[in-house]
């Protein structure tokens, strides 16, 4: 498989994870029995630097960081499977760099999260460490 094709899937799978995220990260499940914590995270306000914020302020604004992150990791898979050979020898590193970032993702997803956001990640680590991998060693004279 070429690089240019692992490039899109993952930014495909990116883009549909950004989806997900964007839309499941603040449903509750009434089984959970946090309603209470919810409540107290969006009614308890502090100020911090001059503003005045909540927990869910926090927690809300991280997970729309999440979904941002998703969306230029997207947009920059994309991009790189539309470069040519020649360009993209010269950004193994930024490759690799990509590949890596996704796979401390993985572990960080699989010590704190669940299943869905597990194989996502991982997908998308295996496709960008293959592209990565698939990348001309150097340039054909």
């Amino acid at each position: 498989m070429q690089a240019k094709i692992l490039y899109r899937i993952a930014a495909v799978l990116l883009s549909l994870f950004a989806a997900l995220h964007t839309i499941g990260f603040r449903q509750t499940d009434l089984a959970w029995k946090v309603n209470g914590l919810i409540a107290s995270m969006q009614s308890i306000h502090f100020d911090v630097q001059g503003l005045n914020r909540t927990y869910w302020d926090f927690y809300t604004g991280f997970g729309l960081f999440v979904t941002a992150f998703l969306l230029f990791a997207a947009a920059l898979a994309w991009q790189l499977s539309r470069l040519a050979a020649e360009t993209l020898v010269r950004l193994r590193g930024t490759a690799w760099a990509f590949a890596i970032c996704f796979a401390v993702i993985s572990v960080l997803t699989w010590r704190f999260f669940f299943i869905a956001p597990l194989v996502f990640s991982i997908l998308i680590t295996v496709c960008l460490s293959a592209a990565a991998w698939l990348l001309p060693q150097t340039q054909k004279p």
